[in-house]
């Protein structure tokens, strides 16, 4: 059997059973992985119906060009099937977004404009405002605007529902959806609610998006709005796609709960899925008291891993954000097994006779140079060499002469791991800024110094 096109083979996606991350729930909790669709995500399902839509409406014709404010996972599945049916492609996102997401996009040959993510839905430079000037401005083209193009939600009632229903043999009990645009969770629970109505559908929500409270108490508080970091769910107005009526209930998850989920997830379960499926599954966990022994649930796996490498999955990155424990060496490690952290610098109007001296005595083979005490350079003994052998009589001249860019500076919660990669045979030390402000080198010495103490 072969398929005529990879468009063919959207859907019918595997269900497989959560055993080590869901240990603590009563229930049997089954992962819809979606990441097996050709574009990697769930996305692949919507994109392909609001196309075949517009098509049959008339509002996408041959030739033309389909924009679409979008995260990443819905451009790739339009990217792939404009490939198939002969449409270009022009993507509006927000700088939130990682930037494996924007390069798996333009591999399929899209255009991606990114824009500002801190600024409202109406503000001209949103992606949301961007694209919709863009299919004023651009002949022949069409905004899908899968927030609130209802074909979205269709391909689920069409889809996902029905896969999930017969995947399960009709015993599902709870579904536990992201919402971002509403489509999956709406569709799938519309189809789902329809074959039982005791199904229990479970969103998951983010701080800093508007959903949960709107569901509670139908007021929209642009007080709950403000920056997160969570990809793919949770938004800053309503979109037509999202159906509370269908909701059971919200969830909110934090950032720092939502990253480190994902990780888990891969480490416990094989399973290298995104950001949203951390979040699902870790409110999965905070919501354990509604499960008992008997209960099926299903969680959407959405999207894959592989876009979320420099970031979830990324240990500086995580780092940075204070969501990581510090298990590896850092500088700050480093520099506190060295027995003497006074620095020796060497003023830029010093003479290379008197570096010389200095690396002799000291038994030093480089020397931070400074300009009235601010580091503006370095010297090494092979900088020396190299001037020495070329001109021997630079001895007299100031070693502001020869000097070459300055050791890189870093923070102390620099991993060892990143500082080992930036040591090298043009670069063989760095700085750090201790905690009272003073500067102190760290070389490849010290590195294994720390690490057999």
């Amino acid at each position: 059997m072969w398929y005529n096109n990879i468009l063919e083979t959207i859907g019918n996606t595997p269900l497989v059973k959560l055993n080590k991350v869901a240990k603590d729930i009563p229930a049997t909790v089954l992962a819809k992985i979606e990441t097996t669709n050709p574009g990697n995500s769930i996305k692949d399902r919507m994109a392909l119906k609001m196309i075949e839509d517009a098509e049959k409406s008339g509002k996408l014709k041959p030739g033309g060009t389909i924009i679409e404010g979008t995260s990443g996972n819905t451009g790739m599945g339009l990217a792939i099937a404009a490939v198939i049916k002969g449409y270009k492609c022009i993507f509006t996102s927000t700088d939130k977004q990682s930037k494996e997401k924007f390069d798996a996009l333009r591999a399929f040959g899209a255009e991606v404009i990114v824009c500002p993510t801190n600024v409202e839905p109406e503000d001209p430079r949103s992606y949301y405002s961007v694209s919709s000037r863009l299919e004023r401005e651009v002949p022949n083209s069409w905004k899908p605007n899968q927030y609130d193009n209802l074909s979205n939600s269709q391909a689920h009632y069409e889809q996902t529902g029905p896969e999930i229903w017969e995947q399960t043999e009709g015993k599902i009990t709870h579904l536990i959806v992201g919402v971002g645009t509403g489509g999956t969770i709406s569709g799938t629970a519309r189809f789902l609610k329809e074959k039982n109505p005791a199904i229990q559908v479970l969103g998951i929500d983010t701080y800093g998006s508007v959903f949960k409270k709107y569901k509670e108490t139908g007021e929209f508080d642009k007080n709950e709005i403000y920056p997160y970091i969570t990809e793919g769910i949770g938004e800053d107005f309503l979109p037509e796609n999202v159906d509370f009526s269908l909701i059971d209930h919200f969830e909110k998850v934090t950032d720092k709960d939502a990253a480190l989920m994902t990780r888990e997830i891969a480490r416990k379960e094989g399973i290298f899925a995104g950001n949203s499926t951390g979040s699902a599954v870790a409110g999965l966990l905070q919501m354990k008291d509604k499960f008992k022994e008997g209960d099926v649930v299903v969680i959407i796996f959405p999207d894959h891993g592989t876009r979320y490498l420099g970031k979830m999955y990324n240990d500086d990155w995580l780092r940075d954000r204070g969501f990581l424990k510090e298990e590896k060496l850092t500088a700050r490690h480093i520099i506190g097994k060295k027995e003497n952290l006074e620095i020796v610098t060497i003023d830029c109007e010093k003479t290379v006779l008197e570096a010389i001296n200095t690396i002799k005595s000291l038994n030093i083979s480089q020397i931070p140079v400074t300009q009235k005490g601010m580091v503006i350079g370095k010297i090494t003994e092979s900088d020396i060499l190299d001037s020495l052998i070329e001109n021997p009589g630079i001895k007299s001249q100031p070693i502001k002469n020869i000097s070459t860019a300055p050791f890189p500076f870093i923070d102390l919660n620099t991993s060892i791991d990143k500082i080992s990669g930036m040591i090298n045979k043009d670069n063989i030390a760095v700085l750090v800024e201790d905690d009272n402000g003073k500067i102190a080198i760290i070389t490849q010495y010290d590195i294994i110094n720390a690490i057999s103490a």
